[in-house]
């Protein structure tokens, strides 16, 4: 790969030594001060990046997708199994088996057109091994580009069937927005790139601007609908109030969510503003020239590092910055390479050259590239009309595919705001009587979503926990909309250790294993900075049962009902 890129760094200066000695060959006969001028002229632009080209953006944004690739497969690598594996709480090879029974009872296209996967290929006596290949395969690749800065369709495109493997079995762990926005970003990802080469400024394959343009077209969906989904929505987005709600009742709050909940009311105010600003009218600056396309990316960055800053929200708002860098040229990007050599150089190189009047003549496969690149805006134009009549829609809806592939899909976050924090607490007892009222309950407490009311909130970004994630849609739904509560429960009673790697603490660790387990239902609140008792970041008050104690003998009919396997077997 070294030699590849060093290859065509020397075919480079080859040329441009070439370009020069013609040049000098057709100026014998200018004058001495137009020859000093030339000279001067030329030095410029070998050191000074011109507008209008995206080699350098092409870098930036491969190994920003591969940064979140990364991640999204390290997660998938430590969780999966407890969630979607052979004991998980959602078993995927159930769910291949009911689309499977779905469609008729064959593995054939329908089945793989209703779940896109190449598990249907792969042999299901270890699902858990294949889980784990699929992300060590998909870590591994994203690695290789995240760290050279160099990928070819083969690789951008394996990445994406990957994780469109694991997004479609995922069932409620993946059924969130940032998933299909991987995916868009991702398949976009796999046309900045040549078919096969691995270097990073190929010489014979220009970054498209069709390309540049998708990413930009993406961002511009993303910040509308998420706009659009909050003015058509809840009330308090309109009252300039929701801001009053959010750090508090977020997901999975942050260190800096609790100081930033106690700015005063008019910042709150403020904060909301700005974001109808950022979400409603700065998207529009893309179409309107190269400065105010910059305007927008630079607004959307800092708009979305404000989000990183102020809670946990999976990995969403550092990939919505991905096609934030599409508004950025070479000239603007320029800042973040070392000048006189690598990628930045050969950039200069190639400018000199066209400056200078050499251009490569078209082969077959340039010709092919374009007829690529054009299909390419034909089909994102032709799946995007659905998605504008969604955001034109008074009915619009958020985070949904209007095809299977998730290729152009709409976009929202917050439409609502919760005003007030419930959480679900799951507690243990060894006593043999759980209405005995000396009955002593201890709580197990999860990796990151609120509980110990001493506990510092936890800051994990672009990291996501998504039990914690689902416990937070768990609290303000009932057990029987969330079975999946009553099934970790189970698992709980038995001492499961693959459960229990998804928390943070054990009350019953080298202990026998708990007679009963029930859910309690509370509400939370952020103390007062010097108010409320000491060292407490939170205060909390029971609401009541959130489901009714359970030991493994009442479990079994149910467990058998949902065809799980029993936590003691």
């Amino acid at each position: 790969m070294a030699t590849h890129s060093e290859n065509s760094e020397s075919i480079l200066r080859k040329r441009r030594v070439e370009t020069s000695k013609k040049t000098t060959t057709h100026s014998d006969d200018n004058t001495p001060n137009n020859e000093e001028d030339t000279c001067k002229a030329k030095k410029k632009e070998l050191v000074t990046l011109q507008t209008g080209t995206y080699w350098l953006t092409r870098i930036v944004l491969l190994r920003s997708i591969a940064f979140i690739y990364f991640i999204a497969f390290t997660v998938a690598y430590n969780q999966n199994k407890q969630l979607i594996g052979e004991r998980g709480l959602l078993p995927c090879k159930d769910y291949l088996l009911s689309v499977k029974r779905y469609v008729g009872g064959k593995i054939d296209m329908s089945a793989f057109a209703y779940t896109p996967s190449i598990l249907w290929f792969l042999d299901w006596t270890d699902m858990d091994a294949n889980l784990d290949g699929i992300a060590l395969v998909g870590m591994a690749l994203s690695g290789f580009v995240l760290l050279t800065g160099t990928a070819n369709m083969i690789i951008m495109a394996m990445l994406w069937v990957l994780y469109h493997s694991l997004v479609s079995v995922g069932q409620i762990w993946y059924s969130f927005g940032w998933e299909s926005q991987l995916l868009e970003t991702g398949f976009l990802g796999i046309f900045l790139c040549p078919v096969w080469s691995l270097s990073q400024v190929p010489p014979r394959c220009p970054p498209s601007l069709i390309s540049i343009w998708t990413f930009r077209w993406l961002i511009v969906r993303i910040m509308l609908g998420a706009g659009l989904i909050k003015i058509r929505g809840d009330r308090c987005w309109r009252d300039l109030t929701c801001m009053d709600y959010h750090y508090e009742t977020q997901p999975v709050p942050n260190p800096m969510s609790y100081y930033m909940h106690q700015s005063p009311w008019w910042f709150h105010r403020f904060e909301v503003l700005s974001n109808h600003f950022i979400e409603l009218i700065v998207p529009l600056f893309t179409f309107l020239g190269r400065r105010m396309c910059m305007v927008n990316g630079t607004l959307q960055i800092v708009f979305q590092v404000t989000l990183i800053v102020s809670g946990n929200l999976s990995f969403l708002n550092w990939l919505t910055i991905v096609p934030s860098l599409a508004c950025f040229d070479d000239a603007s990007l320029g800042f973040l390479f070392s000048s006189g050599r690598g990628a930045k150089q050969a950039v200069l190189d190639l400018q000199a050259e066209e400056a200078a009047g050499w251009t490569p003549k078209p082969t077959r496969g340039m010709l092919f590239r374009r007829v690529v690149n054009v299909a390419l805006g034909v089909l994102i134009g032709y799946l995007s009309v659905p998605v504008v009549l969604n955001l034109l829609s008074s009915k619009q809806v958020m985070n949904t595919s209007f095809d299977p592939l998730r290729i152009v899909n709409t976009y929202g976050a917050f439409g609502s705001i919760t005003k007030e924090r419930t959480e679900v607490i799951l507690q243990g007892t060894l006593n043999e009587d759980p209405k005995d009222p000396e009955a002593v309950w201890e709580e197990y407490q999860f990796l990151c979503k609120p509980g110990d009311l001493t506990r510092r909130p936890c800051l994990i970004s672009p990291y996501h926990y998504r039990l914690d994630w689902l416990m937070w849609f768990a609290a303000f739904q009932t057990y029987e909309q969330s079975e999946w509560v009553i099934h970790i429960a189970g698992r709980l009673l038995a001492n499961d250790t693959s459960i229990l790697s998804l928390m943070e603490y054990n009350p019953f660790q080298g202990r026998d294993n708990p007679r009963w387990v029930r859910g309690e239902h509370f509400k939370y609140r952020f103390t007062l900075p010097g108010s409320g008792p000491q060292g407490k970041w939170w205060v909390r008050k029971r609401i009541g049962a959130y489901f009714p104690a359970v030991d493994l003998v009442a479990l079994r009919g149910y467990f058998k009902s949902r065809n799980w396997p029993h936590p003691d077997l």
